[in-house]
């Protein structure tokens, strides 16, 4: 009698596996497909009507998502939180100082975002890490001038341990996956307004003159 093998995974399956989940966590973490469209049916065409003029994947009514509230410690030591960045625009996003692929030109996109903008409407710039062990402030340093990320604006790379930040990655809806060679995880720039409420999430990748143009919208309602 003969029986079949059952294929072992290989390295490069595991890895598709990892990047997919990777994704279909982000569209879950801000509410795209069906999670938003149960929402439009719930709330009624109107709702969808009323949404501002952002252009992420999903977007919120003023007042509609608080943004969950964290307080972490940044690259310079510095405690940092987002209720006490109320009065100004952030936004938000999650790298690894130490990733060679997509982390770089999302970095080398924000700052060309903040350069696009007049320092007046300038939003705050907040960057979760995904990597607790690897996220250095020497490396962030070298990341953060590679990138061309630093610059006039107010901006903190938070650290911490898996502990300290993966309340924070679920509360976005950050999956990550460490994997042999690097760190796979969710690529999402959040925009909150003034009040600390989301109103639009973008995944990666992104045009950074449409999100330029979202953080001009916001900053004249």
């Amino acid at each position: 009698m003969s029986g079949t093998v059952e294929p072992r995974p290989t390295t490069s399956h595991r890895r598709q596996a990892a990047i997919l989940a990777v994704f279909l966590a982000a569209l879950a973490g801000i509410g795209i497909g069906i999670g938003i469209g149960a929402h439009f049916l719930t709330r009624g065409t109107a709702a969808a009507l009323d949404l501002p003029e952002f252009h992420g994947q999903a977007n919120w009514n003023a007042q509609e998502r608080r943004a969950a509230p964290f307080t972490l410690h940044d690259h310079r030591g510095a405690v940092v939180s987002l209720d006490a960045l109320k009065g100004t625009p952030v936004l938000l996003t999650f790298l690894d100082s130490r990733c060679r692929e997509q982390c770089p030109i999302e970095g080398s996109q924000l700052g060309t975002i903040l350069r696009d903008i007049k320092p007046e409407a300038r939003p705050a710039l907040l960057v979760v890490s995904v990597n607790p062990a690897g996220d250095t402030p020497a490396s962030i340093r070298k990341a953060m001038a590679q990138w061309r990320l630093t610059g006039p604006w107010r901006w903190h790379w938070l650290r911490g341990t898996e502990r300290d930040l993966s309340p924070v990655w679920d509360a976005y809806g950050i999956a990550v996956h460490p994997t042999t060679n690097d760190i796979t995880h969710g690529l999402t720039l959040y925009l909150i307004d003034r009040d600390g409420f989301q109103r639009t999430g973008y995944l990666f990748p992104f045009l950074p003159n449409v999100v330029a143009r979202d953080v001009r919208t916001l900053t004249r309602a």
